[in-house]
This record gives C-alpha cells, structure tokens and sequence, in this order.
C-alpha cells in the first residue's frame, strides 16, 4: 500500500541540486575612489573659485567629479588598522585578555572592566561583550532554523540567539538575494548545452559542498533585486546590539538630513546682493544618546548625533583597476555620499549653544504679500461654499428687471381677485393666513438658490480653512532644526580646531567603519565666510577600514570590536584638565552619594 509514495524518496535526494531557474549572483566589488593628495593638487594649476560656488555648480549626483573632491582637499586612508581609526587608542579594550577569561573569572572581572561614562553610568564590561560575540558566534543554518521555527537536527541543542534575533532575522531575508559566503560556493546548476559526460561529475553535489542541515533552501533572487530597506533593517539591528548597553540608539531623524551651503556675492557684485544658499539632502541615520530623564526621554528628545549611518544601495562598481588613483562614476558617488552625511552630522554637532536662523528670516520674499497685484479671493472649496450662498452667474437666476415686472403684474392680479376671495373663503378658513401674520401672498415664488446646487457641499467652519490660510500666510520656510534634538557634539576633543566624524558605512551584504576628521575652518567656510579658494583648512582626511562581511562569524566579531571601542570613545567621561575641576566632580559625587542615603 505505501507503493504510491516512492516518487517522494527520490524528489527528497534529488533536492540537494539547485534548481536551473536560480539567477546569476550579483557580483561584489567594493568602490575605491582615491583623489589626489592635497599637496599634489595644489601644484596643479586651477582656479581660485571659492569652494561653496564650486559645490553649489552640483545639479545633479551624477555631475559630482573628482575635482570636487579634490576642492575639499580629500585624502582617503584604506584599510585602517582599529588602533588608527579610533583618536584615542586608550579607550580601545583589551578583547584577546577578554576572551581568554574563564566563565568563573568573568563574573569577577566585570565590575573592573567597567568605565565612567559621560551620562553618569557605566559602560558595559566583558559580560556583555562575551555575551553579544556568543550569539554573533551562533553558525548561520543553526540561527535560520530558529529564525524559521524548525526543528534543530537530530542530537543537537535549539539555538538561542538572545539579543541577535532581530540581526539574524535580517540576515535570513538577505539569504534570499544573496549568497552565504560563510559557505563553500554552491555547485553550478546543469545546463541543456552541457554535454552529460561531461557535466555529470561537476554538477553532482557533493557532501563538502551542500549542508544537509541546511534544508533545500536556494536564493531566489539577485543582490540588485533586494529592497533598500533590508539593508537599513540588518545595519540598525547590528548597531544596536552595542548602542542599546551605552544608552544610545539609532533612529532616523524627524527633519530631512541637509548639507547647507552658503556662498558670498562675487567681488563685483552690487551692494544690495544677498549670499546665495543652498543644500544637498541625505538619506543618513543618525546614532543619538537617550536623556538619562524618563520624562524627557518618553517625550522623544535625543541628543546629539554622535556617529552617522549610512546605508547605499549601489550594487554597479567595476571591477578594481589597477591605476593607483582616479575612480569611476559610482565610486565617485558613493564616496560623496559619505562625504555629505560626515558634513550633515558635524554641521548638527557644532549646533551646540546655537539658536537657529531661519533661511529668508526677515526678507521681503518672507514678509510682503505678493500675488500679482490682485487682492485675491476664495480658493479650493471656499468658491464651493459662497457659489451655495450666492449663485452669481446661474443660467436659472431671476433678473431683478423681471423680478420687478413679476411684482407689479402680480400686484394687478391680486387685486382684481381680492374681492372674490374675500367673498368665497371664511374668515377662520385653513388656507388663509391669520390677521396680522405679515405674510403677503401676491408676491411670486422665487427660484431657489440651492435648487441648480444640489451638488455644492457646504464648508464648515473646523474644515479646511486652516490650510487655505497657511498657503495666504507669508513666512519663511519650515524650521531646519529639530525641536526634540538636544544637538550636541558629543565624544569632541577638548581644544581641538576639528571634529572626528564616525560614518557606518554599508554596501552589499558588508559594513566599514569610517572615521572623517571636519576642520573648523572648513565648516565656518560652509556657513558663509570668507573663501579666496587656498584651502585655509587644510585637508579632509578620511580613513576606512575594512569591509566586513555579514555572513562569516569573524568578520561580525571584528566589526562588533570596531563599534565597541567607537562607543567607548564617543560615549567616555570627560577627564578634568585642572585640580580644580577634579575636586568639583568629587564634591559633586559625594554629594550625591549624601542624598542617596538620606533618602534611603
């Protein structure tokens, strides 16, 4: 009786080929723009254009070029090493010691391994970093059965992915696009062409190729299909496996990221020309510190931004050449993107103690009405409302020459017929009006005014009318800064004439690390002052490090390392420079340490 179920036995074994309809993956070749060092671009003769009319001349992303790079005097620095990218290497922790703790020592150990912060708590210590590199440790097929709700094989443990949940969840849709490099490449799919000879060793599947734990899953999709949110998802939950333990998170900002840039009239412009303004927009995330307040922080304010984030979605790079500089199109593009979204965050950090100047702030396009010399009148549905009042221009209206000889021969009429009336009906009849009603009934019936407006829908009074007045309103644009925002330049060193601005950067199915060193002078030069185009502020310097890949295990760890002592750096109390300030700290924490236990 089980004769009928044999075809199952062999689908089941034959499952372990990929099927001939999975497209081609997508390839993988990282961008590597690398303009001319700043003092080799200075020897070369160009003009001396300031910097923000040669940047205000980008119309389009396409238009960017290397020479714009090279006007903001950019360097890039690969593949840095962790001891580079990070300003202070003190603040980089000890991991090999850490991994080399016993679970016995751990517990005894965590407490030292904690440091201040600058919101007053303590950072997380080797517990939890041992903690996120076991569950970042987890194989991948283990954490997509538990991510799919399988069963795990026979003889092995259910895996618990604890806080990575929401990492691995991500990493499974990307599955579906891409292929898991933490595995050998999957055999290629047998083709009508191929001869069966000679296919027929290479095609077979082999048991070091094709993971029978893994289940007959196959990718069904390219990397150029998959939607730009997955990326954003899978880099956000990977953040935030170490921003969450230093009281930070990732959120998108509540007005749109823009670069604002201000160029001076030209030397013989008249008197009366303003500073041109514009921007560029961005569509960067932000890492904020949450308010150590409840109150504040269920409200929704953050403060900030501390690092950027920013996830791009080109999958076109060309291979790499072997020219050691110059870059293609899209590689030229994906490096001003980074570059935009380190200009936005220092520009929102240097925000700090600042109250905003609205753009056309006291301008005549901001305050003098200017509708072509008309007083205006009703809009949208107020032309609705007064037509259902007042029809004017109805074909149905009455004249008032035909309303008046309407009166005056009906006037006639109902004298002629007064005295029959009289005569006919009773004093105390129904149809008659009562004595002294003031009801004339020798007047005609004028035509309804809503009678050729069944249609018209009549405006209420909580309707519309806010928006019509908010479009007649003359003012300036909509505030640039974020109400909810404490800006604040977080993790800057002290007395130091720049800014160091973290940008995570994502391609493909890998993260890198960017750390871009913002002069001040530079971002006084975008606000509007003085340029005469010799890069008074010296260079952009970028440094990289490398790609690391989502899928493989060591590379998840080494980029966890790379956040851990960013956060650890960013997020570190800052130390006294003078006795003085030491002993107000200490006061300080004695006095609270008095309070708490007078309370208690």
């Amino acid at each position: 009786m089980f004769g009928n179920l044999t075809h199952l036995m062999h689908s089941a074994a034959a499952s372990t080929e990929p099927p001939k309809d999975v497209p081609p993956p997508t390839p993988v070749n990282f961008p590597r723009c690398t303009p001319r060092e700043p003092e080799i671009a200075s020897d070369q003769p160009t003009p001396s254009k300031p910097l923000c009319a040669t940047l205000q001349g980008i119309i389009r992303p396409t238009e960017v070029t290397i020479a714009h790079l090279e006007a903001l005097g950019t360097r890039v620095i690969f593949d840095s090493p962790l001891a580079d990218l990070i300003p202070d290497p003190s603040y980089i922790p000890d991991f090999d010691a850490w991994n080399a703790l016993s679970p016995d020592d751990v517990h005894d150990t965590n407490e030292s391994t904690r440091v201040q912060l600058n919101t007053g708590n303590l950072s997380p210590g080797c517990q939890t970093y041992l903690d996120r590199a076991r569950e970042l440790s987890i194989p991948n097929p283990a954490a997509y059965r538990t991510v799919r709700r399988m069963p795990p094989p026979k003889g092995q443990p259910q895996a618990r992915l604890g806080n990575s949940f929401e990492f691995f969840r991500h990493l499974e849709l990307y599955s579906t696009y891409w292929d898991d490099t933490s595995k050998s490449p999957p055999p290629k799919p047998k083709t009508e062409k191929d001869g069966d000879d000679k296919d027929s060793t290479e095609n077979a599947p082999s048991k070091s190729r094709v993971d029978p734990d893994a289940g007959p899953f196959w990718r069904t999709g390219t990397g150029h299909q998959m939607p730009p949110e997955h990326r954003q998802n899978i880099l956000t939950a990977f953040l935030k496996l170490v921003a969450y333990d230093y009281g930070c998170n990732v959120s998108a900002p509540r007005t749109e990221p823009r670069l604002y840039l201000t160029s001076n009239p030209p030397p013989g412009a008249p008197k009366t020309a303003t500073p041109k303004k514009s921007y560029f927009s961005s569509g960067c995330t932000f890492i904020f510190r949450t308010p150590t307040t409840r109150e504040a922080a269920r409200s929704g304010i953050v403060e900030g931004p501390l690092a950027a984030v920013s996830a791009r979605h080109s999958t076109s790079f060309p291979p790499p050449r072997p020219a050691p500089q110059g870059a293609d199109r899209d590689s030229t593009m994906d490096l001003g993107r980074e570059i935009v979204a380190a200009l936005i965050t220092a520009q929102h950090r240097a925000r700090e103690g600042k109250t905003e100047k609205r753009i056309g702030e006291g301008a005549w396009w901001t305050t003098k009405p200017r509708w072509g010399g008309g007083p205006g009148g009703p809009i949208g549905r107020e032309v609705e409302m007064q037509s259902s009042e007042d029809v004017v221009g109805d074909k149905d209206e009455v004249s008032p020459s035909s309303i008046s000889a309407s009166t005056s021969t009906s006037s006639s009429s109902a004298s002629s017929t007064e005295a029959p009336l009289k005569q006919k009906k009773p004093a105390g009849s129904a149809s008659s009006p009562p004595a002294g009603s003031g009801i004339d009934l020798s007047l005609p019936r004028l035509p309804s005014t809503s009678g050729g407006q069944k249609g018209a829908k009549r405006l209420k009074k909580s309707g519309n009318l806010a928006i019509y007045d908010s479009y007649r309103m003359v003012r300036p644009p909509a505030a640039a800064w974020d109400k909810k925002t404490k800006y604040e330049a977080i993790g800057r060193a002290r007395g130091a004439d720049y800014d160091d601005i973290f940008v995570i950067s994502a391609l493909f199915h890998h993260i890198s690390v960017v750390r871009v060193r913002v002069p001040d002078r530079l971002l006084a030069v975008l606000d509007g002052a003085p340029d005469d185009g010799s890069k008074a502020w010296g260079q952009l310097e970028i440094r990289r490090s490398k790609w690391f890949d989502f899928f493989r295990v060591e590379d998840r760890i080494a980029a966890m390392r790379l956040l851990w002592s960013m956060m650890n750096y960013l997020m570190r109390a800052d130390k006294p420079e003078t006795e003085e300030e030491g002993e107000v700290q200490e006061e300080r924490k004695d006095g609270q340490g008095d309070v708490e236990m007078a309370n208690s």
